[in-house]
Parts: structure tokens; C-alpha cells; sequence
């Protein structure tokens, strides 16, 4: 494997169409400011770097991308990219990842809006991560170990599993679909509207007006808090401990609490019949 090591960078399209090689400890900056440096690569290894400049990794066929920095002025850092490992990096440019398949993100910080756009097959463990719209229509996603600062996070996902993380969002998995949560705590406003099949497991719940217009809607073992107004036109079944500050007209299927503050029915909206509402304790 060619080395190439302790050199800068600067120039459009620097290291274009590189094959099986590492690079290790360089720098890609200065006046010229040019962009795409790896743009159409394969079987690379990027390590202990610095990335100032746009478009770094663009159609790049198998990397792996190790202990770099990506400064905000990396914007679009990795795009219609396969096989993509990255690790022990820090990514703080905007649109980081777009459009990639198969790809493995491990022990970084991310600082990143619109982070992950329509990618699929993407594993994610032990990330911090700040985004407004982190992971917009990706689809086969697998998460562990995550502390995520987000507002419009998941929305249009398709199979994911989450575990062992902290979510502190916003309007949260809108419209997502075969979604799992387990052992998590989640925070927003709105979580979950339009979703379908959206499962959480031993997870803390946290805020107002949450899981509404769901289909096939799953809550095991839960603790809500300061949720009212919840399920609204809600297919359900949710065993929650502790208490739901309101449930409003729910579609159908089953909420049990160990104490629910209002029940709100309208038999103008809704069936009442058609859920069944119980108190625990």
C-alpha cells in the first residue's frame, strides 16, 4: 500500500483517484483553497489529519477514515461514498455525510446540521452528536451509545434500532417506520407523529403532546413525563410506569399507567370503545 504522509494540500482535486493507499498525518488547507481532494478513491486509509476544505470524500469505494478533524469549513465531507469506516474523528461541517451506503461511525463527536441525508446500512456506536436534521430519510440504521442534541431528528427513517442513548429533540421520528427504542431517554415536543410500527422499550419519555396519528405504536415498560395530551389518534398499547399527565382521543388499543391526570374522549372524534384506558395503581 502506497504511504503518502506529513504533506499539505491545498490544491483542487489533490489526491483524485487514489487506489490502495494511506495516508497519514497530512493537512488539506492553505490559499489555494481547493476542493474534493479523494474525490473517486477506493481502498484508502485517511489517518490522523486535518480537513479544512470543501467535498474531501466524494464517490469513494471503501475507506477508512481515522482520528481526522473536519473544521466547519468542511462542508459536504462525505458523499455518495460505500464501505465507509469512520473513527476516533471529529466532523463539524455541515452536511457531513449524504447519500452513502454502508457505513460504521465510531467514538466521534459530530457537529453536523443536516447530518446523515438519505443513507442506508449505517451503523453508529459511542457518537456524540449535534444536528437540526440528523439521519432525514436513512433507512437501516443501527445505534448504541449515543448523546444527541437535535430538533427534526429521524423523520421518513426506516428500520432502526436504538439502545443504551440520549435524545434531547424535537418533533423526533415523524413518519418513520419500523422503529425500535430500548433503554433510552427520549426529549422533545411532538415525538413520533405519523410513524408506523414505532416500539420503545424501558425508555424514559419526555414531553408534551407526544405520540400522535401513530399506527402499530409500542410502549414496554416506559416512564412518561410531562406528557399531556398524549396518543391522540393513536393506534396503541402502552404499559407506562408512573404517570401520563393527559390522554387525548386515542384511535385504539390499550394505555395502562400506573396514575393518567385527564382522559379526554370525544365521542365526536373518536370510538372510546375502541380503547381500552386503565389505572394501575
Amino acid at each position: 500500500m502506497q504511504l503518502i504522509e506529513n504533506r499539505q494540500f491545498d490544491e483542487e482535486r489533490a489526491l483524485y483517484g487514489l487506489q490502495g493507499a494511506k495516508v497519514k498525518n497530512c493537512k488539506f488547507d492553505g490559499p489555494a483553497d481547493g476542493e474534493s481532494a479523494f474525490k473517486e478513491c477506493g481502498d484508502i486509509i485517511v489517518e490522523d489529519s486535518y480537513f479544512n476544505l470543501r467535498y474531501p470524500f466524494w464517490h469513494v469505494n471503501k475507506g477508512v477514515i481515522r482520528n481526522v478533524e473536519m473544521t466547519e469549513n468542511c462542508r459536504a465531507a462525505l458523499w455518495y461514498d460505500i464501505d465507509i469506516k469512520i473513527e476516533n474523528s471529529r466532523l463539524h461541517g455541515i452536511k457531513a455525510l449524504r447519500e452513502c451506503t454502508d457505513i460504521m461511525l465510531l467514538d466521534s463527536d459530530i457537529v453536523s446540521p443536516e447530518f446523515l441525508w438519505r443513507c442506508k446500512q449505517i451503523d453508529v456506536k459511542h457518537v456524540t452528536m449535534q444536528s437540526e436534521y440528523p439521519f432525514f430519510e436513512c433507512r437501516d440504521i443501527s445505534i448504541d451509545d449515543m448523546n444527541m442534541k437535535g430538533k427534526y431528528s429521524f423523520q421518513y427513517v426506516e428500520n432502526m434500532t436504538i439502545t443504551n442513548s440520549v435524545l434531547d429533540t424535537k418533533d423526533a421520528f415523524w413518519h418513520s417506520r419500523n422503529v425500535t427504542v430500548a433503554d433510552s431517554v427520549v426529549r422533545g415536543e411532538y415525538l413520533g407523529w405519523y410513524s408506523e410500527n414505532l416500539k420503545f422499550i424501558r425508555c424514559k419519555i419526555i414531553g408534551t403532546q407526544p405520540l400522535c396519528y401513530c399506527k402499530g405504536l409500542v410502549l414496554e415498560d416506559c416512564i412518561m413525563q410531562e406528557t399531556d395530551l398524549s396518543f391522540e389518534r393513536s393506534e396503541v398499547d402502552a404499559v407506562v410506569s408512573g404517570r401520563i399527565d393527559s390522554v387525548k382521543n386515542p384511535a385504539s388499543g390499550r394505555i395502562a399507567a400506573d396514575e393518567i391526570g385527564e382522559i379526554i374522549l370525544e365521542s365526536e372524534y373518536i370510538n372510546p370503545e375502541l380503547t381500552e384506558i386503565s389505572v394501575l395503581k
